[in-house]
């Protein structure tokens, strides 16, 4: 299973908020999230660095170290 990372991280690591990243789903600029048990809306690496890629920005959300 792969780890997952909140909204409020990843908009974090991009140097915006997560209501932002709200606004990219409702608009169909980015992949809509899953949700946690907790119904949290969660990233996987794939998915957060897709988004960051997207919006021309660079981030690493996990140490290799992860893996």
């Amino acid at each position: 299973m792969h780890k997952m990372i909140t909204i409020t991280e990843v908009a974090k690591k991009l140097g915006i908020t997560p209501r932002t990243i709200k606004r990219w789903e409702e608009a169909g600029k980015v992949k809509k999230a899953r949700r946690n048990y907790r119904g949290w809306r969660v990233y996987d690496q794939f998915d957060a660095e897709e988004m960051a890629r997207y919006f021309g920005r660079e981030a690493r959300f996990f140490d290799v170290d992860h893996y």
